[in-house]
């Protein structure tokens, strides 16, 4: 791992790199440049989503209402030249309005299938845990598979298909638990926090400016589908030597055995930080993974995918401070 430290007297990397990154960089400061024509500050969520949207990964978004979960989730599709659609979660949901039914025509003595809101590139589901168990599970397969099964048959999702899913963390009335097996396939959970004072008087400031005019005006399409998923095969192709792949199995294992945790991480967890650090990786202007891009991935992975004890819990402990000292606990690779 030396090599990719070390420079020339002109302080230039002696590492060459062996992935032309420079257009999927190029195309990540376009959509932050549009995105930051309407959001302020945020720029490690930007940085998450990024990545998510890279490594083919679906998004939690967990935050208080009015701190922009559901806008920036809009932007960034809006960024994107391909398909969006919006699915507001409530208690009387059922799968069939989100996945889709079969219809009957009797011209034709067939039926054929109409296809449901979820059938789009990017899927923005709001407040996702007030729909129920029925509902929630319906979101298995496409998201694990990125397919729908109904009546046997299989109609796959066009690439690139993301989910974006928002959480209220405070209100608990008409609300339901979203179960382990559908927090597993959220790549992250991140959690969003209010602005700083300079931040919202500046939010304050372009909202006066701007007048009537809508926040999703400002926002122009600057990348297309198809060069996504080109980036997302890119990001596939970036190095990780092996004691990286050490050190991602040691931190996911020492999640399995550690006192302060009743459920620990899964193998998919593992993957999930291998493929988001790759994307982060690309992100940063590099084809090789350093243990520092591990480390930024952990807690957006993790912290979903790790139940406490109910002692801990109650002790007001967080899985991001178990987390973070589990990843202090583990030897970083030289």
């Amino acid at each position: 791992m030396e090599l990719n430290n070390q420079t020339n007297d002109d302080g230039k990397s002696l590492f060459e790199s062996r992935l032309n990154v420079e257009e999927l960089n190029h195309a990540a400061f376009k959509i932050r440049n549009e995105i930051g024509k309407v959001i302020v500050g945020q720029e490690r969520v930007l940085d998450y989503l990024l990545t998510a949207l890279l490594a083919n990964g679906h998004v939690l978004l967990k935050g208080v209402p009015g701190i922009a979960k559901t806008m920036i989730a809009k932007l960034l599709s809006k960024c994107v030249d391909t398909g969006f659609s919006r699915i507001q979660f409530t208690p009387d949901l059922m799968p069939s309005d989100v996945l889709g039914t079969m219809v009957f025509h009797s011209a034709r003595s067939d039926f054929e299938f109409n296809k449901g809101p979820v059938f789009s590139n990017f899927v923005l589901i709001d407040e996702v845990n007030r729909a129920p168990a029925k509902t929630q599970a319906a979101l298995f397969e496409v998201m694990e598979e990125r397919q729908v099964t109904i009546d046997g048959q299989t109609h796959p999702m066009d690439r690139p298909f993301i989910v974006l899913a928002t959480q209220n963390p405070v209100e608990h009335e008409g609300t339901y638990r979203l179960p382990e097996a559908q927090l597993d396939r959220f790549l992250f959970k991140i959690k969003i926090d209010y602005p700083s004072v300079d931040q919202e008087v500046t939010i304050l400031q372009n909202t006066q400016e701007r007048g009537v005019a809508m926040e999703m005006d400002q926002v122009s399409p600057v990348i297309s589908a198809e060069e996504i998923v080109d980036f997302q095969k890119l990001v596939t192709q970036v190095k990780v030597e092996h004691d990286i792949l050490s050190y991602i199995a040691n931190i996911v294992e020492k999640t399995r055995n550690n006192s302060s945790l009743f459920l620990g991480a899964s193998p998919r967890a593992s993957i999930a930080i291998l493929k988001s650090a790759k994307a982060f990786a690309a992100l940063e202007g590099r084809d090789f993974v350093t243990p520092e891009d591990v480390k930024e991935m952990v807690v957006p992975v993790l912290n979903h995918r790790v139940i406490l004890t109910p002692e801990k819990e109650m002790e007001g402990l967080k899985p991001e401070n178990v987390i973070k000292r589990i990843v202090d606990s583990v030897d970083v690779p030289r």
